[in-house]
Parts: structure tokens; C-alpha cells; sequence
């Protein structure tokens, strides 16, 4: 029965993860695809990067809520089925995993930080104040989201351990922070080249429908104009170079 109730409840937390709500918010408030411009990743940071606040708050709210209700209700009803805090903090790994490779949007999904962040508040909130002040006073300092991100994530499990003890959690906390740092790979590397986008930075994405190929004719009929004149091309080509 034991196995039975926490692989349910592993499975039904993966698929709350799954529900991406960067994707669906912007679809709603009429916005394009998270996953067509900026850093192409369904989060409230490339939300935001819209000109959307309204879109990026409700999808910070809601991936956070995502990972801070699964395990809120296995700590409060698990015990009767023998699921404990470990069990608790396995089920937020499970809603984390479903982020990232969400079922419902083709597994493409984003870097899991408000997840991260409501799954800690969950399973330990002071443990999960300490990471998120970690987290606001590297971006106060640095705009670098990405960087408070990685920053924070490297300093939950040894705030586990240090302050509490590495219990069993620890193992669920620790892959989840390994996950998390793996995710911005990309982001590290912007980082040590100075090209990453600060905090409030509005990426440059392309226009959707027609317009996105609004310089393919021009381009065609100059390609046209060339393969019908080679020889005038080559012409001047040859004189230039005489």
C-alpha cells in the first residue's frame, strides 16, 4: 500500500509539474511563445522580457504554487498512508522533474526556479527563505537572475545540512539543486563571456506571422536579378579588381 500511495503521488506531482504555465498565461493574455524568443525557456524571467508584468507575476505565482502544493499536501495527508518528510520532498523532486521536461508540451520545459523555490518552502520554509534571500541579494547586486538562480541553488543543501542535518530529504534537495545548475549551462557561459541579459532586459524577438519573412521577397528578387545577369555581375566584379 506504501508503494503504492507514493508512486502515486510521485506521478500525480510530475504531472502538475508538466502544466506550463509560462506557455499558457501568455497564450491567454495574447503574447508570443516564451519558447520563440529571448532565451527560449518557459519561465516568468523570458515572460517578463515581453513587457508583460501581469504575465510574468502570474507565471512566477503559479510554477511556484506547483511545486509548493504537491508536497504541502503529502505532509499534511501522507502520514495516514506512511509518507513522511522524505516521501514529501521526492514528490516536490517529482513535480521539479515535470517542469523541466513537462509531459503535456512536448518535454520542452524550463529551468525550474519559482518550482524549486515553492518545493523548499514546502518541505522547510526557513530553509526556504535562506535561498531565497540568497537568491534576491545576488540579483540585487549582480541584475543577474541566472546567477542568483545557480548561486542559490549551490547553497540550499548545504543550509540542510549545516543548520538541520543531512537527513534523508537532503538527497531530494541536492539533485534538485544539481538539476537546477545543469539547466543554466547556457547562462553560466553568457556569464563568464559578459553577454548575459540582466534583470528588466527586454529581448528581440520576431514579430509573428507574415512579417517574420518581411525581407525574404527583397532578398529573392536580388538573388533573381543576379542568376539573370551573371555575366554584368561578374563584369563588375572583374573590372573592380583590374
Amino acid at each position: 500500500m506504501y508503494v503504492l500511495t507514493l508512486m502515486g503521488a510521485l506521478l500525480a506531482a510530475y504531472l502538475v509539474g508538466s502544466i506550463s504555465f509560462a506557455v499558457l498565461f501568455s497564450r491567454a493574455l495574447g503574447l508570443a511563445d516564451p519558447r520563440s524568443y529571448g532565451s527560449k525557456n518557459p519561465g516568468a524571467t523570458n515572460v517578463l522580457r515581453s513587457g508583460s508584468r501581469t504575465a510574468a507575476l502570474l507565471t512566477l505565482a503559479f510554477d511556484a504554487l506547483k511545486g509548493y502544493a504537491p508536497v504541502l499536501l503529502v505532509l499534511v495527508f501522507g502520514p495516514r498512508f506512511g509518507l513522511d518528510e522524505t516521501a514529501a520532498a521526492f514528490v516536490g523532486l517529482a513535480a521539479f522533474l515535470g517542469h523541466l521536461w513537462p509531459v503535456f508540451f512536448r518535454f520542452q520545459g524550463g529551468k525550474g526556479v519559482a518550482t524549486a523555490a515553492g518545493v523548499l518552502m514546502a518541505v522547510n520554509p526557513l530553509l526556504g527563505l535562506f535561498t531565497l534571500l540568497s537568491f534576491a541579494l545576488v540579483v540585487a547586486f549582480s541584475r543577474y537572475v541566472s546567477l542568483g538562480a545557480i548561486v542559490a541553488a549551490a547553497f540550499a543543501p548545504f543550509y540542510q545540512a549545516l543548520i538541520w542535518g543531512p537527513e534523508p530529504l537532503i538527497v531530494a534537495i541536492a539533485v534538485m539543486s544539481l538539476l537546477l545548475v545543469w539547466r543554466h549551462e547556457a547562462n553560466i557561459r553568457k556569464l563568464l563571456a559578459g553577454t548575459e541579459s540582466k534583470l528588466g532586459q527586454k529581448a528581440v524577438a520576431l514579430p509573428p506571422g507574415p512579417l517574420q519573412n518581411v525581407d525574404k521577397p527583397h532578398a529573392l528578387h536580388h538573388g533573381q536579378r543576379h542568376a539573370q545577369h551573371p555575366a554584368k555581375h561578374h563584369g563588375k566584379h572583374k573590372k573592380g579588381h583590374s
